[in-house]
């Protein structure tokens, strides 16, 4: 089997996929999207909890205390969900275009199925029951193997 050349744009010609330049917001969101998913972030944000708790007592627990930890904990949320989703979609299409990929090659698999994340949910939810009675049919004929067995 002859191995496909890869389309790549004008703009990035010469560069292979991995080298092509990312846009400021998407290596922004990949690096912090790594280095929030880190154990020792983690750590590092519990541990600002629990200096802002032990801190409490030397504020008299007032308002501008709580404030502190409201407001900069709303806002990281806030940006967060950017980032994590701009991740998330990434992740997404890239998933959907090495299994676009692998449908394509096979043999069997219905073209259809290359774009499914194109259609409505109503024709989604046929095809998942059509996939759904397909395995429940394939679970009922193991069973009726095993019993034979």
């Amino acid at each position: 089997m002859a191995k496909q050349k890869l389309t790549i744009s004008k703009r990035s010609r010469g560069q292979t996929p991995g080298e092509r330049q990312r846009s400021l917001f998407t290596r922004f969101s990949h690096h912090v999207s790594a280095y929030t998913g880190k154990p020792i972030t983690f750590v590092a944000a519990l541990s600002i909890i629990v200096l802002w708790a032990l801190s409490g007592p030397i504020f008299g627990f007032n308002d501008s205390w709580q404030l502190v930890i409201n407001t900069s904990t709303t806002i990281i949320t806030f940006l967060m969900v950017f980032v994590i989703q701009s991740s998330q979609n990434r992740d997404t299409a890239a998933i959907q275009i090495k299994l676009d990929e692998l449908i394509s090659k096979l043999e069997g698999p219905r073209e259809i199925l290359l774009d499914l994340e194109e259609l409505d949910d109503t024709a989604l939810e046929e095809l998942r029951a059509e996939f759904e009675a397909m395995a429940q049919k394939a679970r009922k004929a193991g069973k009726s193997g095993e019993a034979a067995d």
